[in-house]
């Protein structure tokens, strides 16, 4: 069976999105690329393009997956027309889209793109994959994004590139939020800068990782791809945590100060942006992360630091023995959904606990009014033992 290419399938709306569909001849997983999701964002569809037209059925085990995201705003460059694609996946959001009948044009892409995953997970029944790919407005290393599962610690720990923890508690409705709310390895790769060539060479590489880590592939040249990442990160691969983001208000004119690129050592008092007239210095002594130089978006800037690896390697063995149990001994936490690891805490009682603590047991907070934060664990709903057979998930070494 030779591999499908499916973009202007006017019949099927789902199929316009599908670019790829690779079917093995070999049994295996299943892994879904998603690229696009913001249209000004063209480096992963082109990478994607480049690297699955030359992979031939014969040698792939499992299926592969190309699939656009937004499909009009990449027409016209956009990251998006209305609103933005990758903020449109939580509970309420989705509930709006099931049941109003007029919809967006972004909405419309994402009913298109939920259908597809809907089908997906009620007909593969073995391990599944999704990526994310994308490029950022500063300029940057490739780096990888994650919720904090250690599932998905352990399938980012194979690529040499640096990877970021607890973003998810500073961005609201991320596709990769809800997939991993569903228990599924989810990660996003970000390989560089928007109009930057490198950045379609580093997508390029982390594809072919990507396919030959998830077993896909059996590739025998992997040093290569390998190289091409450690060069363009500078070889570094460390544990960095989003410490703090700087949110644009509608109507905010905010203007980044020029030259900053993610990963850069900033110090308390760097003046980092102007917003209506006001200067805006970092209060900490850490790393810039991905700093806004475009018009769209409202996510100015984060500022991330880097994890020490024993609080990497004890925070695994307090989930995997499951202690976060114990947090409902402390005043002002209770469950608020057991089954799908979620706490509620109330803040007048909570609020000198440090985030650290919860992080340790696997919680990203998230508020739902002014005295109370629900608390979501990504360990009690992971699929582990989907991937428990998987060469990646047998390593001794977890972050």
């Amino acid at each position: 069976m030779q591999a499908s290419l499916v973009v202007n399938n006017r019949h099927n709306k789902v199929s316009e999105h599908i670019c790829h569909h690779i079917i093995g001849e070999n049994s295996g997983a299943t892994i879904v690329f998603f690229g696009g999701i913001h249209g000004n964002e063209y480096a992963g569809v082109k990478a994607l393009n480049n690297v699955l037209k030359h992979i031939e059925p014969k040698d792939v085990y499992g299926e592969i997956y190309g699939v656009l995201g937004n499909i009009k705003a990449l027409e016209e460059n956009k990251r998006f027309l209305e609103s933005d694609l990758n903020r449109m996946w939580t509970s309420a959001r989705l509930r709006d889209l099931r049941e109003n009948d007029q919809l967006t044009q972004e909405q419309i892409e994402q009913k298109d793109l939920l259908g597809f995953i809907n089908v997906l997970l009620a007909t593969k029944k073995g391990p599944l994959y999704f990526i994310d790919l994308h490029t950022t407005s500063s300029k940057s290393f490739p780096f990888i994004t994650i919720n904090d599962a250690l599932i998905n610690r352990k399938f980012s720990s194979c690529f040499p590139v640096p990877i970021v923890l607890g973003i998810e508690e500073y961005l609201d409705g991320p596709l990769l939020s809800y997939l991993n709310t569903l228990g599924y390895v989810s990660l996003g790769f970000e390989c560089g800068q928007h109009m930057d060539p490198n950045a379609v060479v580093n997508c390029e590489a982390f594809i072919h990782l990507a396919l030959n880590y998830s077993g896909h592939l059996k590739l025998n040249g992997i040093d290569e791809h390998e190289k091409v990442l450690k060069d363009a990160s500078g070889d570094v691969s460390s544990i960095f945590e989003v410490i703090y983001k700087y949110h644009i208000k509608p109507k905010e004119d905010f203007e980044m100060q020029l030259g900053f690129e993610s990963f850069q050592n900033i110090e308390k008092g760097t003046l980092l942006a102007i917003t209506d007239g006001i200067k805006i210095y970092s209060d900490f002594n850490a790393k810039l992360f991905m700093p806004l130089y475009q018009k769209s978006g409202n996510d100015g800037y984060f500022i991330i630091r880097q994890i020490p690896y024993f609080f990497l390697k004890l925070s695994e063995t307090l989930r995997k023995i499951k202690a976060d149990n114990l947090l409902t001994i402390l005043p002002g936490i209770t469950w608020q959904d057991k089954q799908n690891g979620v706490l509620k805490a109330n803040l007048s009682v909570t609020r000198f606990m440090a985030k650290s603590i919860f992080h340790l047991f696997g919680y990203r907070n998230k508020q739902i009014d002014k005295s109370h934060l629900l608390l979501y664990n990504r360990e009690r709903v992971s699929k582990k033992e989907m991937y428990k057979n998987e060469l990646w998930y047998k390593k001794s070494r977890t972050l």
